[in-house]
Order: structure tokens, then sequence, then C-alpha cells
């Protein structure tokens, strides 16, 4: 705004004078952790990575042409899948290993490189020259630092320039080929006029393996069965070879499992990414089930993951941990037994011996059954975390954030672990523990059938998952939607505009049927005047805004109450 006008004129000044509305933030993105097929283009390993869909996942997370799981049967693919089949969106991705810890490393012709001709049969198999044994390879390299190998077209060797003058140059049958080693996109190695015949004479080229054996970088093998030099040539094209797994040792795993927050590496890392707003981490199960770590440490692992939901300093706490139910017989010890013979009351014991209650943690049971395509399609048990979060997410956009993910069908679920029952679940209900039920009976398929935190049961304003992640959304929506308020004049006027702002903003929720309310004013209120700032707190620099809202809770007991009426009595 101009303070002096000199020469006479029309001056035009635009003027913020409005509010500025508040846009609601997203709670449906995903972080999961676990063990992938492989790590490959703009992945690391131990970092979060952003998907969007199954292939990209396979893009980053599988070999080239590979169906996306592992013949370990990680869970991770499973939950992954899951998410994106049962209307997930983006989510993060982090991987923790492309092995089980401690599991013998394979044998270097199992993840060798195999090069087929014109016609695909086999030629030549390549693999990376191995490394100082002392040397501990804590990184899968990127696709686009792995070594690749590029087979193109070549010709005999030409004649040498002391050779006589009616010399003829060898025949070009075809048969000869250059093969470059690069890395980067930097040209490692180039081996040149090469040729599939042993018996070759040098003047006209060099038998292939003979020429790449002392190569610093790649190991070479004829894997070819029979036929001419031409027939065994080996196909033109770029050929990636990958490297060997990570295989983490069983004293390392649960550090690379935690990882760090300045690192952004491991479960700790996915917290250092703003929009994940749902947490789960469905390998933790495996590693249990393979008795590479105990029910302690498993505990441990699910301490820290709402410990972390619950902290979430300097702003509110907005995200929530979604854990499974490890598939023990409390009473017979704490060993690892098949999904399908943990009963409820297990899983209600076991939750008595955890004894760790937070408003920002789930829990669902029982297991799922899905197809295995690594089994021929044949069905498997995974946690059922992966495809509860897609449920979320799938809720969010149809129906709101507001309306409880419960009552609603778990898409991909062939069947469930155990198929929990009324009574039984009057025992799991009361207690936090979520199910999902076969109402075959009602022909009504598979129902997620329950929408409860982990919270104190006697806690009950924090009761349902819903009601927490509504005002989560409503905090960081407020939260942001009004940074523009800081270093603003702390008078009347700010006063009056933060209050139109957040007020909108409420309203809009409460047309929407997030908020509960014949009118707006039963509804919320927004409160910023001299009774809550003060000249005292002014003069701190503090600006108070109380802000009351009343948020719709689930019909969670549906009760008809239906007696004998006579209109004449």
């Amino acid at each position: 705004m101009a303070l002096d006008y000199f020469a006479p004129g029309v001056y035009v000044e635009e003027v913020d004078k409005g509010s500025r509305p508040i846009e609601g933030i997203s709670l449906s993105v995903a972080g999961f952790i676990g063990f992938t097929e492989d790590v490959r283009g703009d992945a690391e390993l131990f970092k979060p990575m952003l998907v969007t869909s199954w292939d990209q996942y396979r893009e980053y997370y599988a070999a080239p042409g590979s169906d996306g799981y592992t013949d370990f049967d990680a869970y991770l693919p499973f939950a992954v899948n899951g998410w994106f089949v049962n209307g997930g969106g983006r989510c993060w991705v982090t991987s923790i290993g492309t092995k089980l810890p401690g599991s013998e490393p394979p044998a270097p012709e199992a993840t060798a490189l195999r090069i087929g001709t014109s016609n695909n049969k086999p030629t030549l198999m390549f693999n990376i020259k191995p490394a100082d044994a002392s040397a501990s390879q804590l990184a899968l390299p990127s696709t686009s630092e792995r070594i690749k190998v590029i087979v193109q077209e070549s010709t005999p060797k030409p004649l040498p320039d002391d050779a006589p003058a009616d010399a003829e140059p060898p025949l070009n049958t075809g048969e000869f080929f250059n093969v470059i080693v690069v890395q980067g996109g930097q040209e490692l190695e180039r081996y040149e006029h090469v040729t599939m015949n042993p018996q070759v004479a040098p003047e006209v080229a060099d038998y292939v393996v003979t020429a790449i054996a002392d190569s610093e970088y790649v190991t070479i093998a004829d894997i070819s069965v029979s036929g001419q030099p031409l027939s065994r040539r080996p196909a033109n094209g770029a050929y990636e070879i990958a490297p060997p797994p990570y295989i983490s040792s069983i004293d390392r795993f649960a550090r690379d499992l935690l990882g760090q927050r300045d690192d952004r590496t491991g479960i700790q890392g996915m917290f250092e990414i703003d929009e994940t707003a749902m947490i789960a981490c469905p390998d933790l199960m495996r590693v249990y089930e393979a008795g590479l770590i105990d029910i302690d440490q498993v505990h441990g692992v699910m301490e820290m993951m709402l410990s972390m939901c619950e902290n979430s300093f300097p702003g509110p706490a907005f995200r929530m941990a979604v854990i499974d139910p490890p598939p023990i017989k409390p009473s017979k010890g704490m060993e690892a037994v098949p999904p399908d013979r943990q009963k409820p009351q297990d899983v209600a014991q076991w939750l008595s011996m955890f004894n760790r209650r937070s408003m920002y943690g789930a829990l669902y049971y029982p297991w799922i059954k899905v197809a295995n395509p690594r089994k021929g399609g044949k069905p498997s048990y995974v946690p059922p975390c992966g495809h509860v979060m897609g449920l979320w997410c799938r809720t969010d956009q149809s129906r709101g954030i507001f309306k409880a993910p419960a009552n609603d069908t778990p898409r991909g679920v062939l069947g469930l672990a155990y198929e929990t029952n009324m009574r039984e679940q009057e025992m799991l209900n009361p207690i936090g523990i979520n199910c999902i039920r076969n109402f075959a009976s009602y022909n009504r398929g598979f129902k997620v059938w329950g929408a409860r935190t982990l919270v104190e049961p006697d806690n009950i304003q924090w009761r349902y998952i819903s009601v927490r992640r509504l005002i989560s959304y409503i905090e960081k929506s407020i939260e942001i939607g009004t940074q523009w308020v800081v270093f603003e004049p702390n008078d009347t006027d700010l006063w009056a505009r933060v209050t139109r702002t957040v007020s909108n903003f409420l309203e809009g929720l409460w047309r929407n049927g997030a908020l509960f309310g014949g009118a707006s004013s039963e509804a919320f209120y927004v409160k910023c005047d001299a009774t809550l700032n003060t000249h005292e707190t002014m003069m701190m620099g503090r600006l108070y805004i109380e802000v009351g809202i009343c948020p719709v809770r689930p019909a969670e007991f549906v009760i008809f109450r239906v007696s004998q009426w006579s209109p004449n009595s």
C-alpha cells in the first residue's frame, strides 16, 4: 500500500481482506516396511520409496518380468497388493532386505545373468566378479548403478597393417559380436571381435570366454549346448546383471528394521515422510514365524511404532499404526504356530500380555487367506494389515474420513484363518480387537466387523478409529491451513479473520455429515476473543484460539425395541 500520493490520478491497490480457506489434508497415504524380491530403479534399500500402483511396485521391488512376490513368502508384497486391490492410492514402501536374515547366500548360478540366442536358446552366463570377502555390502545398487552387459553387432578382426596388399579379409559369417561392460552410463570394458567358436583363429576373432576371462568386473561361462557359432551367438541387447541379494545377519537385523530417523532408514525413517498417515510392518510376523526374533522383540517393535505415532512434535499426532496379532498360543509357550491354530482366546491372552494401549493403534483378527502366485495360485495365510488399510483409504474416498471403516468387504480375501462367531467377538470387541468375519449364513460374504482403536476400554471418547482419524484430520488441516497467521498483527481484526477461517472449514465438514448437530452452532464453536487473548499473552507473542467440535460416532450397536401394540389399548 502506498503511503503518499504526489501526482493526481487514479491509483488501484490490491488489499487482502478476506479469510483464507483451509484445505483438508489427506490421511489416506500408507507406509509399509518389509522384505522385497529386489531393489531396483530409483529405490534404495532401507529407504522409503513412493509407489502409486502395483505395476510401479514391481518396477522398483521385483526382478525383471517377475510377479512381485518372493520365494520365501515375504508378507510385504501381499500387503501392498492388498492395499491397491482394496482402493489404496499412494503409499511409501521401505525394503529391509531381499532374503530373510541369516539365510544361506544363493549359489552364483542362481543370480547369474543368462543371455539367450535370437531363438531364446541359452548361450552365455554372466555374473558379477566377487568382491573382497572382507568388504561388507550394506546396500544393493540401484538399476542405474548396476553393471550391464551390452551385446552388439561386430565383424572379424581387420587385417594387420603389414598384411600383403593382395590379402583378403576374413569372411564375415555374422557370428561375430562385441561385448561392452558398462555401469551407470560409463563404459568399463570393451571386448571386440569375439565369437562363440572356441577353435577360432586368433587373427580372425577371439573366443568370447577366453577374451573376458581376465575381466575385473564380470565372470563368464559358455552354457550353449551345441550348434554352429552363428546359431549360438547371443542376441543383441543390453542386459542387467543382478547383484547378490542383501542378507543381514540375525544380530544386525534389529538395527536394519528400526533404522535411523536422520538417515531416513527403516521404520523410523518412514516417520520422516510427512504424508504417511497409517503405518504397518507385515514382515515383523515373517521373521517371528521363522524364529529369528522372539515375542519380546516383536513387542519392542510394536511399542516403538505406537510411541512414534503418538509423538509427532511439533505438530499434532495424526498417524496410526495397524499391528498384526502374532500367531502364538501363549498358554503353550511363545513359539509361533500356524495362523489357523490361533484361537480368539489366544489373541485375547496375547494382547493382555503385550499390555500396550494407544488410541493411535488398531488390531485386526484373524489372518486372511489370499492367493499366492508363487504357489500356482494356491492360498496362503497373511496378516490383514495391508488389506484393511486399503479399505480405510477406500472408505475415505467413497464416504469420508468420518465414516467408520467397517461393515465393508475386504477385497482379495479367499477365506479366514479362523471364523469367529458372535460369542467369540463379544470377548474380543470390548478389548479393542477388530474381527474380520464370514457372514455366509446371511449371504453377505466377508466383512470387517469392528472399528475400534487400541485405547483403554474405559476411554470411550477415543474408542473409534473414525473419531480418532477425524480429529487428527481437523487438527492437521487447521495447523497447515493457518500458517499465514504467524507474525500477523495480533489484534481484533486478526481474531475475526482466524475465527471466520476455521468456522468456514468446520461448517463444510458439518454440511458433509462429519459433525453432529441440527445446526452448525450445535456441531462446533470457534472462540478467539479478549478472554483468551489478554494483554499478557499478547506481550508474549501468543494467539489462542479455542475450537470445540462434536464428531459423529458410528452406530456400533443397533437396537430395535419391538413390542405388541393394540390401537385400542
